[in-house]
């Protein structure tokens, strides 16, 4: 669903993403985890086509996008939920979750979005940014599943955000991933989160990664020292 071959990412001329290469199966989750500074949202944001890359490809189900724009990732198949969340706070939760439909015919939110997310049901009147932080994230994974993507890609989405609604937000992805069939990648440093949704870790240390291992097999005390360095 997703392969990311031999990329390459530069702030100025400092290299930051080091001849990345990593596979996603359809339905799988892979969480990328590792330390602040070490190049986990640097990838996603190459990724979406926030940042430029020099070098490699990306491939979404089969289609090439390296090099393309934002907007034509998005209509490839690829959702983003922002670190920091970055929805719109002056707008209502139904209308921040209409933004995200842009490329889809029917332009009513979907009934499992309130489903999963009850509380942005109750919600749906009330201004974004009178949301807690909990409740804004589930707006903004929403907001990037409306448009129908085959992989969702999730940045820092634990951040801020208290233990209780961290596991709920874990047992809706799971819910929803199995219900509509699409791929996760997740970067985190919460090894509790990604032990909930991951099926496979990919652990990064200055822009390469240094450790792969399936959920089943996953030295958890590995890569808890990674992020504890």
């Amino acid at each position: 669903m997703l392969s990311v071959k031999s990329l390459n990412v530069y702030y100025g001329e400092s290299h930051v993403i080091r001849n990345v290469s990593f596979d996603v199966a359809q339905g799988e989750t892979v969480a990328i985890m590792g330390r602040n500074g070490m190049g986990k949202s640097t990838l996603l944001k190459a990724l979406i086509g926030i940042l430029p890359t020099r070098g490699g490809d990306i491939g979404i189900a089969g289609r090439a996008v390296a090099g393309t724009p934002t907007y034509a990732r998005v209509a490839a198949g690829m959702g983003f939920v922002p670190q920091g969340r970055m929805i719109f706070p002056y707008l209502t939760v139904e209308e921040n979750i209409l933004t995200g439909m842009e490329n889809v015919t029917d332009k009513s939110v979907p009934s499992y979005i309130y489903e999963v997310f009850p509380v942005l049901n109750e919600m749906r009147g009330r201004r974004g940014g009178n949301l807690s932080g909990g409740q804004q994230q589930q707006l903004a994974i929403a907001r990037a599943l409306v448009s129908n993507p085959k992989i969702l890609v999730l940045d820092e989405p634990t951040e801020g955000i208290q233990p209780s609604i961290i596991k709920d937000i874990a047992r809706a992805l799971n819910r929803l991933k199995a219900d509509r069939g699409f791929s996760l990648v997740v970067s985190e440093q919460v090894l509790s989160f990604a032990m909930d949704v991951a099926d496979r870790f990919l652990i990064i240390e200055k822009g390469e990664f240094v450790y792969e291992g399936p959920r089943a097999s996953v030295d958890q005390a590995k890569i808890h020292s990674y992020l504890t360095i």
